[in-house]
């Protein structure tokens, strides 16, 4: 049986590989499949993994045209899971999903690390 999905794998692996918008491989050691969708101008627009029912499984990362992140967080079996943080205009935002659900918000001000001497 393993030796059927891995071929099936195999062959969906081929077949889109072509696109230059996805590029995706199985981990055997996870036994989850990684994928990397891109945005037209080639730069990363999504990472992350799926399990072998085609779920989105474990931690998906977002990116914007320029490559900044945007988006993080996990799932779980296709639900949304614990804490994902959002970036929007200088803002991080935090968002807690419980079974799947929102529940909390919070945001904080982008810090930039820089102190001012008096």
């Amino acid at each position: 049986m393993n030796r059927v999905i891995i071929l099936a794998f195999v062959l969906l692996v081929s077949g889109t590989a072509m696109a230059q918008d996805m590029e995706q491989k199985l981990n055997t050691e996870t036994n989850l499949i990684e994928v990397v969708y891109f945005h037209d101008n080639g730069e990363v627009s999504q990472q992350g993994t799926f399990n072998l029912d085609r779920k989105l499984h474990g931690e998906w990362i977002s990116f914007d045209e320029n490559g900044s992140k945007i988006a993080q967080g996990t799932y779980k079996n296709g639900l949304k899971k614990g804490s994902w943080k959002f970036w929007i205009d200088g803002t991080q935002k935090e968002v807690v999903y419980e079974n799947n659900a929102v529940a909390e918000v919070s945001d904080a001000k982008k810090k930039s690390g820089l102190v001012n001497k008096h």
